[in-house]
């Protein structure tokens, strides 16, 4: 099969199509044809190692120390049931899955095996290949941490970064939820991010939401420049900070400043098959959107990577696969 594989950490050049393998399925193993993937923040911070300040040797550990442990990368994928193990029920060859490989990667490629029991479901039925697999990675990321939030309707929730994949998730969920979003952008996505469902939006070039004296009940940080110290006093009290990007100084004092303030902090996710159920229920009744900056071929992936890296998209960067349509 054909991926897009790197060897070393770097810059995008150090990605290239080459032919691989074709994992083979274990007893309880799904293996899918991808039809599309995304390139997510998550790929550019494994491709060049470029993490948050303390994060190096966790890093390290989890990347590879010398060279990529998992060689083939993209978390999501959207595609179609090639075979199946012997144990595995929940699935046959035919059917329509979007899933979620996570830590594991592997995404851009034509192929990949995801456990029976893994982060995987039946994908929308109103949305096509490209369309379905925007609702993984940001989808879920958002819906994660909204969940510690424990978001009621009438909370108020500020979105910081509310135009990228996971912000612009963020937005629709909180909205779902009956929250009063507030969503911080770039002047020029500031209509996106209201069409989304935000009921005020935010130039961050023009408005620091930090200091112009209004609180809210969350406060979701998905560009990492809204540390604890920067934002305690515009949460109201009980109020949540979710930091999806987060150094080591603050993964370590979070339990802290949960106890002493009363104000969590959250600074880690956790998701499962039945929270993507969930996102292709809100997709199927027209309650979730796919945002799509924009498409690339497997062949042009080093282009993807460039555009993505460039910390510039409106929402989603997919990848598609035409040898699988």
């Amino acid at each position: 099969m054909r991926a897009a594989v790197y060897r070393k950490f770097g810059a995008p050049e150090v990605v290239s199509v080459e032919e691989v393998p074709q994992p083979s399925p274990g007893t309880r193993d799904v293996l899918v044809k991808v039809h599309a993937s995304t390139v997510s923040a998550a790929d550019y911070r494994s491709r060049s190692r470029r993490v948050p300040k303390g994060l190096g040797l966790l890093a390290a550990k989890g990347l590879g120390l010398f060279r990529p442990r998992n060689q083939i990368l993209g978390m999501d994928f959207a595609g179609v049931v090639a075979a199946v193990g012997t144990d595995v029920t929940k699935f046959h060859p035919g059917d329509n899955v979007v899933g979620m490989l996570g830590a594991k990667f592997g995404g851009h490629a034509e192929y990949v095996c995801i456990p029976e029991d893994g982060v995987i479901t039946a994908k929308p039925r109103n949305l096509g290949f490209q369309e379905a697999v925007t609702l993984v990675f940001g989808g879920l990321t958002a819906r994660s941490f909204l969940n510690r939030a424990d978001v009621k309707p009438g909370d108020t929730v500020l979105i910081n970064g509310a135009s990228g994949a996971v912000g612009t998730a963020a937005v629709q969920l909180a909205k779902q939820l009956g929250a009063h979003v507030t969503g911080v952008s770039s002047a020029a996505n500031a209509d996106l991010v209201a069409s989304l469902g935000a009921d005020r939006t935010i130039d961050h070039a023009q408005t620091d939401f930090a200091a112009e004296g209004k609180t809210y009940d969350v406060i979701m940080d998905c560009v990492g420049n809204a540390p604890f110290e920067r934002v305690e006093a515009s949460l109201n009290p009980g109020g949540s900070l979710l930091l999806v990007i987060a150094d080591l100084k603050a993964i370590l004092r979070a339990p802290g400043r949960t106890r002493r303030t009363g104000k969590q902090v959250v600074v880690t996710s956790k998701y499962s098959a039945d929270d993507l159920k969930h996102l292709v229920y809100l997709a199927e009744t027209a309650h979730f959107r796919a945002v799509i900056d924009r498409t690339y071929n497997l062949d042009d992936i080093v282009e993807a990577h460039r555009f993505a890296d460039a910390g510039r998209k409106t929402g989603n960067v997919v990848l598609r696969n035409p040898r699988m349509q």
